[in-house]
């Protein structure tokens, strides 16, 4: 599955980036091909191309905060998690795809 994912918290720091981590390398282990954009304390990271969107089957935010470019996914098929359920158990936020 191709899986594009937004991760953000409210300091935009450690938390942002752990959840990047955490899904990037247990979605690499379940045979995902996984995309991360991260929207911290230094603004977006690695942002999300029109070709990344267009090619992703689902669009995973893992946010406790608004974030830019919402509208982006506005045509996909969008699961919301907290950022705390990526960081406690990753696998299980992928079996929710």
């Amino acid at each position: 599955m191709k899986v594009v994912a937004i991760t953000a918290c409210p300091t935009g720091i450690a938390h942002t980036y752990m959840a990047a981590e955490k899904l990037e390398s247990i979605g690499r282990q379940l045979g995902h091909d996984v995309k991360v954009e991260t929207q911290g304390a230094i603004g977006i990271e690695n942002e999300l191309s029109n070709r990344d969107i267009l090619a992703a089957d689902v669009v995973l935010l893992a946010v406790d905060i608004a974030i830019e470019g919402e509208e982006r996914f506005e045509d996909k098929r969008v699961v919301r998690v907290p950022i705390q359920k990526v960081l406690k158990d990753a696998a299980a936020v992928f079996a929710l795809l």
